[in-house]
């Protein structure tokens, strides 16, 4: 992927990763639409940032996006690239008694169908362009489960399938795919603790990382900061190692979210 000259659309633009991903973007000359469903957070980041444009979208809402991707197929008929960042991330408690689903359903929903329903809506017109490049975003937990999150954990390993069976199967096309594996980045995705969370990767250092890749590195299909290498390759580290990090991982997150 070529990181200046593209008309790119970014979910959950609004905040964390998606915005700082939507202004590094921005200031490398490309053309930048962020997505959310909360229009006065879009537009704080628009006014902050001038030139970056906003577009309101409801992931959870199918025929929703169809007309949204129908929209911006009109409004940007240069758009080449979509960044499928939006998602959700809370704890879920299996061992109850009785097991509320209701969180397990909207983390699918946002983080895995979501995205696939808005890559699918777009991709005549990605399929259209000389270049495009469809980027998702999963985690360093599609690797190395946290026990906690056991559905965002799934979604998230998803994505990573997902991404992989989409770049075989358009690699006749123009469209590349692209998956940025984030590791334990300090935002809000989880509140203000994650953010202010000193174990957690600083996300301007982050994004640094992940656009030198991007920059350096034009033809890397999964982009990997340093920081996320141990969840990324646990499991090629040997089975009783993995799951020493499992639990180490498991028992420090709890102790900082739960305790």
């Amino acid at each position: 992927m070529q990181v200046t000259g593209n008309t790119l659309l970014i979910t959950g633009g609004g905040s964390g990763i998606g915005r700082a991903l939507a202004e590094a973007f921005h200031r490398r000359g490309n053309q930048v639409i962020i997505a959310g469903r909360r229009e006065d957070t879009l537009r704080q980041v628009a006014q902050a940032n001038p030139g970056i444009k906003t577009a309101q979208l409801d992931l959870q809402d199918p025929k929703g996006i169809e007309r949204f991707a129908a929209r911006m197929a009109e409004e940007y008929p240069q758009l080449n690239a979509v960044l499928n960042n939006a998602g959700i991330m809370q704890m879920e408690d299996w061992a109850a008694d009785e097991v509320d689903l209701s969180t397990a359903e909207a983390t699918v929903a946002t983080n895995l169908l979501a995205p696939m329903r808005l890559t699918a809506a777009l991709l005549p017109q990605l399929k259209r362009q000389p270049h495009s490049t469809v980027l998702t975003v999963s985690s360093g937990l599609a690797f190395l489960t946290l026990a906690h999150t056991p559905a965002y954990s799934a979604t998230k390993a998803a994505i990573h399938a997902f991404s992989d069976a989409l770049r075989y199967q358009l690699r006749h096309t123009p469209v590349d795919v692209i998956e940025i594996v984030p590791p334990y980045v300090a935002t809000e995705l989880m509140g203000e603790q994650q953010a202010n969370d000193p174990n957690a990767m600083p996300l301007a250092e982050f994004i640094d990382e992940v656009m030198s890749i991007l920059e350096t590195q034009p033809n890397a299909r999964e982009v990997l900061v340093k920081r996320v290498y141990p969840l990324r390759f646990a499991a090629e580290q040997g089975y009783e190692q993995y799951m020493e990090q499992f639990h180490t991982f498991n028992d420090r997150f709890g102790a900082g979210h739960l305790g």
